[in-house]
C-alpha cells in the first residue's frame, strides 16, 4: 500500500498513515515514503469497513457493539485537542474517528495489556477509534503531524484494497512498463 501511496502521488507530499485493521498495527511514513515508525493498535470492537450513519453525534452509551467499527478509507487527518484537550490525530470527524494515545479508563478493557500481547486477536475493543501505545503517538504520530495535515488510509477487512482505494501493484505496472505494454487504466489512477 505504501508503495503506491508514493508511486501515485495520492499523499500529495503530505505525511502518512496506514492503518491495518487485519493485524491490527499502524505505520507512519514521511512524504516521501520512509517509515517512521510502526506500532500495534486498538481499533473498533465490530468488523466492517463504514460507519454507522450519524454515529458520531451519538453518546457513546447508545452505540451497540456491532455499531463499533473503524471505517475504511482514505482520510486527511490533522492533529487537534479532545473535548478533555488531549492532543489526537482527527481521521474522520464526522463519524468521531480518531487516532489517539491508549485510553485506560476502563479497566475490565485491559487496553494497555492488549497493545502489548502478539496477536492481534485481542486489539478489537474501541469504538472505533485508533489506540496507540503513548510513546508511539508522543514520538511518531505527533512530530509527523506538526504543523500539517496528512494522510490516513485505513485498510478495508471485507472488500479488497484495490476496490476501496483504486489501487494497483507498482511492481506489476513497472513490469509492463519494461515490457512496453500498456497499463490498463480501468481501476487504476
Amino acid at each position: 500500500m505504501a508503495d503506491w501511496v508514493v508511486d501515485s502521488g495520492d499523499n500529495g507530499s503530505l505525511p502518512f498513515v496506514v492503518v491495518d485493521k487485519v493485524d491490527a498495527r499502524v505505520f507512519v511514513f514521511e512524504p516521501g515514503g520512509q517509515l517512521r515508525g510502526e506500532s500495534p493498535a486498538l481499533l473498533g470492537l465490530a468488523i466492517g469497513d463504514e460507519a454507522v450513519p450519524g454515529i458520531g453525534q451519538r453518546k457513546l452509551s447508545s452505540i451497540r457493539p456491532e455499531e463499533r467499527t473503524t471505517s475504511a478509507g482514505r482520510f486527511v487527518a490533522a492533529q487537534d485537542r479532545n473535548l478533555q484537550g488531549k492532543e489526537i490525530l482527527w481521521i474522520d470527524y464526522d463519524a468521531a474517528i480518531s487516532l489517539h494515545p491508549v485510553v485506560t479508563g476502563t479497566a475490565r478493557e485491559r487496553r494497555a495489556e492488549r497493545l502489548a500481547t502478539p496477536s492481534p486477536l485481542d486489539n478489537r475493543v474501541s469504538y472505533g477509534c485508533i489506540n496507540v501505545p503513548v510513546p508511539f503517538y508522543k514520538n511518531v504520530v505527533g512530530p509527523a503531524f506538526t504543523g500539517t495535515d496528512g494522510i490516513v488510509y485505513v485498510l478495508p477487512e471485507t472488500r479488497s484494497v484495490r476496490e476501496v482505494f483504486g489501487s494497483y501493484d507498482v511492481d506489476e505496472r513497472a513490469r509492463l512498463k519494461t515490457a512496453g505494454q500498456a497499463w490498463p487504466s480501468q481501476g487504476a489512477k
